[in-house]
């Protein structure tokens, strides 16, 4: 028996409505984010801020870390076009790289908390992840770190067919780089080298976010280049 047009339209209706509630309560969670960072957002807060309760929060997301896993595709999909943006105006592979490096960490300093989110995810094994969100909250966040990862993928692909770079598996060197660069992100937060000033004596030093990045852009053409 076919499906009645009016029944159809409320269907389509409800569904455009809870997408649009899931949306708002993502784009609260990302305010909370910026203002707080990822450790001081909490759920009361989050529905408060959509004018919601609480239990409104899980009828639209299997949990907590469902919750901050989309809001951090929406991060994802910001940085990837800071990415494609960084890389158009050039076809040299060393130049694109340095440029994709470089656009990262302009881009993780700008949103600390895009940083404390991908970490946090990070932390998790797979079969947590996969206990704790449902299959279309992780496709999403799949699709997020995909759509960033490609960009760097596809120039250290194309410096290979040119000879510039010499790569076994780009798909691994773009996955070492994205994790690594996260975690050289919380050394140019917190601006401090740990050192030795004599054997068993440690003191620190400061470190800025512009020598991160040259760190960072050096390590990744030694990588390809090696």
């Amino acid at each position: 028996m076919a499906t009645a047009p009016e029944t159809d339209g409320r269907r389509t209706a409800a569904a455009a409505r809870r997408r649009a509630r899931e949306q708002e309560i993502i784009a609260a969670t990302r305010g909370l984010f910026d203002q707080r960072g990822v450790r001081d957002a909490q759920i009361e807060d989050i529905a408060k801020a959509v004018g919601i309760n609480r239990a409104i929060v899980y009828r639209h997301f299997t949990g907590k870390e469902e919750l901050f896993a989309l809001t951090l595709v929406e991060y994802l999909e910001e940085l990837r076009v800071a990415l494609a943006g960084a890389v158009a105006g050039s076809d040299d592979p060393e130049r694109q790289l340095s440029a994709l490096v470089a656009a990262f960490v302009e881009y993780g300093v700008a949103h600390p908390a895009f940083v404390d989110c991908a970490q946090t995810i990070m932390r998790r094994t797979g079969p947590d992840l996969l206990d704790e969100m449902s299959e279309s909250a992780l496709f999403r966040l799949g699709r997020g770190i995909s759509g960033c990862l490609s960009l760097l993928t596809q120039v250290l692909e194309e410096g290979v067919a040119k000879g510039t770079f010499r790569v076994e598996d780009p798909v691994l060197l773009a996955n070492t780089l994205y994790a690594s660069g996260l975690g050289a992100l919380q050394l140019a937060r917190v601006g401090i080298l740990v050192k030795e000033a004599a054997p068993g004596i440690p003191t620190v030093g400061t470190i800025s976010p512009e020598q991160v990045r040259d760190y960072l852009v050096a390590a990744a053409l030694a990588l390809a280049s090696r």
